[in-house]
C-alpha cells in the first residue's frame, strides 16, 4: 500500500516532519511518501492562502496520477484546502486531516475542543465543522495565537503555548478530547497528550489510519455524481497546460 501525503504549504522542513510522524504511525508494509507544491504560501493562515494552496494540492495529485502507484492521498493542512477538487482528480481515497480528526474525536468522546494556531484560522475551522456536520460535537475553538512557522522557528515557546491552551480546554470546556488544529503540530501529539492527560487527536495520523482502512476495504472515491472527473475544457494563461485534461479511470 502506498499513501502519499501532500503538505499544501511550501515549507519543506514541515513536510519532512509530517512525513516522519506518518511513517511512525503507518502499519507494516505501508509505504509513505510526501511532497509539497513548488509554488505557493510558506504557511496557510487565511482564506487567500488556502485558495492559492488548493491549486498546488491539485497539481500534486495530478503529478501522482501521472506517476501512478498511489493508493491514497492525504491533504495535510487543517483547512483541508482543495479537498473536493483533489477527489475529482483520482479514484484513490483523498483524506483531509481536519475531517479525519473530527471523525476520530467523535468515536472516543461526545464533545471535543479544537486548539489551533491563530484565531482567524479558528474561524476557518468553524466553517469546516458546519460543512462536515460536526458543529454540535465541538465545544469550543481555541487559539494559541502563534504563527504556523513558530512551530518550526520557536518550537519550545510554541509547545508551551499550545499545552497551556489545551489545559484550559480540558479544565473549562467540559470535553473528552482535544483536536489539534494544524498539521504542523503532528509531531507534538504524544507530548501534548502526556501533559494534558486526556486524548489528543491530530489529523495526520487520523487521516493515515482512515486511508489505510479505505484502501484495505477496497473503497475508492466515487466517480458517480459531483466527484466525477472534471470535464475536459480549454484553460488559458498560466493554467493552459491543464487544457483538455484526460483522467481515464484506473
Amino acid at each position: 500500500m502506498h499513501i502519499h501525503i501532500i503538505n499544501p504549504n511550501t515549507t519543506a522542513s514541515m513536510t519532512q516532519a509530517i512525513h516522519r510522524t506518518a511513517e511512525c504511525q503507518a502499519s507494516t508494509g505501508v509505504r509513505i511518501t510526501a511532497s509539497q507544491p513548488e509554488s505557493g504560501p510558506v504557511s496557510i493562515e487565511s482564506h487567500f492562502d488556502e485558495v492559492v494552496s488548493a491549486v498546488g494540492v491539485a497539481q500534486e495529485v495530478l503529478k501522482g496520477e501521472r506517476e501512478g502507484g498511489i493508493d491514497a492521498y492525504i491533504v495535510a493542512c487543517f483547512g483541508d484546502p482543495g479537498l473536493l477538487a483533489a477527489r475529482e482528480l483520482t479514484r484513490a481515497p483523498v483524506i483531509g486531516i481536519a475531517e479525519a480528526a473530527f471523525h476520530l474525536a467523535t468515536l472516543i468522546s461526545t464533545r471535543f475542543s479544537i486548539v489551533t494556531t491563530l484565531s482567524r484560522t479558528g474561524i476557518i475551522a468553524e466553517h469546516l465543522l458546519e460543512q462536515y456536520g460536526f458543529r454540535h460535537h465541538c465545544r469550543r475553538i481555541r487559539a494559541a495565537e502563534i504563527p504556523v512557522l513558530d512551530l518550526e522557528h520557536h518550537p519550545d515557546a510554541a509547545f508551551k503555548r499550545i499545552v497551556e491552551e489545551c489545559c484550559r480546554a480540558r479544565d473549562e470546556d467540559d470535553i473528552g478530547a482535544i483536536v489539534l488544529g494544524c498539521g504542523g503540530m503532528a509531531n507534538l501529539t504524544q507530548e501534548i497528550s502526556r501533559e494534558v492527560g486526556i486524548p489528543v487527536v491530530e489529523g495526520v495520523s487520523a487521516a493515515l489510519k482512515l486511508a489505510e482502512s479505505l484502501v484495505g476495504l477496497g473503497l475508492y472515491t466515487s466517480k458517480h455524481g459531483d466527484l466525477a472527473y472534471p470535464r475536459p475544457k480549454p484553460f488559458t494563461g498560466q493554467f493552459a497546460a491543464l487544457s483538455d485534461l484526460q483522467l481515464p479511470p484506473k
